[in-house]
């Protein structure tokens, strides 16, 4: 994926050192209850949208933001779903990367699904039932938003260990 020109001039002076960065997750209803999904171009898998927030960009713009880049479907935020640091990632060219990742379920209020940009594949509604195969990571996220209950945070059991560096996966934002 495409790497945002903020994140190119931090790593011209933090070189491949630790980068703890802002995500979204967006997990966009229709009005029947369908879940918004795209194909992503780097995997070749579906998976739900999201990206990297923009410097002074507020959490809730990034998620409609990105679901339009990527899908051409607007929509609105209703309730935050999740909020979690996710594993650190190591990418090929040595970066490494730690998302905190903040979910959003949004209701989609116009445009028609299509491949938007050079990060999908394609783009597709599908009944909850009828979902293709996907990483635990978006299953996680729609399943919890598909629930009517407070927000939800995860809580570690114990102080939690530094994490060590793995290999990218389909959730990391794009």
């Amino acid at each position: 994926m495409t790497t945002p020109d903020f994140i190119r001039a931090i790593r011209a002076t933090a070189g491949h050192q630790l980068l703890l960065l802002p995500g979204v997750t967006a997990i966009v209803l229709d009005d029947l209850g369908r879940v918004l999904l795209g194909r992503r171009s780097d995997t070749g898998r579906w998976s739900v949208i999201g990206g990297i927030a923009e410097p002074g960009e507020q959490p809730a713009e990034t998620a409609v933001r990105e679901v339009y880049e990527e899908t051409a479907v607007r929509c609105v935020p209703e309730r935050v779903v999740l909020v979690q640091m996710l594993t650190p990632i190591t990418y090929p060219n040595g970066d490494v990367c730690q998302f905190q990742d903040i979910t959003f379920r949004c209701r989609a209020t116009g445009g028609e699904a299509r491949a938007n940009d050079h990060e999908s594949l394609e783009v597709a509604w599908f009944e909850v039932d009828a979902l293709p195969p996907l990483e635990r990571f978006a299953l996680d996220r729609i399943h919890q938003a598909l629930r009517d209950e407070p927000t939800w945070f995860e809580l570690p059991a114990e102080p939690a260990e530094p994490a060590e560096p793995s290999e990218p996966a389909d959730h990391s934002p794009r």
